[in-house]
């Protein structure tokens, strides 16, 4: 009714107008998102992220060549020459920009990078590089996932390794 506040999106539109939207973005600016391919043009790729106007992953910020149907992990963010909102698979480069703050037993938010030889890559707290040994991941796990984690230990190396349950945590044998 009047007077009822309602969230709203609100972004450019190809001509540069500001839309305001109801509807909801899968993802939002600094987040990570495994997103499909809707459309491919000449000025780069264009993924489904939950709004009428799809989200635009330009040539540049592709790792591999981007196909209609795939299903790829990018980061949103603002593009500074054109201060609108794009994505880019090279999610490195958003990544361990400063030293992990964390310390061994801390609970941290995880988005499934994807597998890896030793287990799986996981995202930390949409900041820094972790890795999942397979051999202490009981469950199935999905790239694009979300999930608790917790900091196992942070190596010499920097590398952060992690753990799906707190310290201490046992796994209920089973007979």
């Amino acid at each position: 009714g009047a007077g009822e506040e309602i969230e709203v999106f609100v972004y450019f539109d190809s001509e540069d107008r500001i839309i305001a939207t109801t509807e909801e973005p899968y993802c939002e600016v600094g987040d990570f998102a495994l997103l499909e391919v809707i459309e491919v043009n000449e000025i780069g790729a264009f993924l489904n992220w939950g709004l009428q106007k799809d989200l635009l992953v330009p040539f540049r910020e592709q790792k591999i060549k981007m196909e209609p149907g795939s299903w790829h992990v990018v980061h949103v963010y603002i593009d500074e020459q054109t201060q609108r909102i794009a994505a880019s698979a090279k999610v490195e480069k958003f990544l361990d920009k400063e030293p992990a703050p964390y310390k061994a037993g801390d609970e941290v938010d995880l988005f499934i990078y994807g597998p890896c030889p030793l287990g799986f890559n996981a995202i930390v707290n949409s900041a820094h590089w972790g890795m999942l040994y397979g051999s202490e991941v009981f469950q199935p796990l999905n790239r694009g996932e979300f999930i608790t984690g917790y900091i196992s230990k942070i190596r010499e190396d920097g590398k952060i390794d992690l753990n799906l349950y707190p310290a201490g945590f046992k796994k209920a044998e089973t007979s």
